[in-house]
């Protein structure tokens, strides 16, 4: 599924991942490929995604994700 993670100052990554992880204002949950539509509001935390048994973290700011059709948008507020 395609990531991508934006920011007002940057876009900050944009790529295929099997996994993401996310910090949601009522707890963390995870996206995997084919999951059902979905918005949500993020809390400052840690935003993980998995390609091919790599992880990479980024610390996000809040902000909101949306998963649509195999792509995971996350509108974060920054990066910490």
């Amino acid at each position: 599924m395609k990531l991508e993670i934006i920011t007002p100052e940057q876009n900050v990554f944009s790529g295929e991942v099997d996994l993401v992880t996310l910090p949601g204002k009522e707890g963390q949950f995870q996206i995997l490929k084919d999951h059902a539509p979905l918005v949500s509001t993020l809390k400052t935390g840690d935003l993980v995604y998995e390609t091919a048994g790599k992880k990479e973290t980024i610390v996000a700011d809040g902000g909101v994700v949306q998963v649509l059709n195999n792509k995971v948008l996350v509108l974060a507020d920054g990066i910490v």
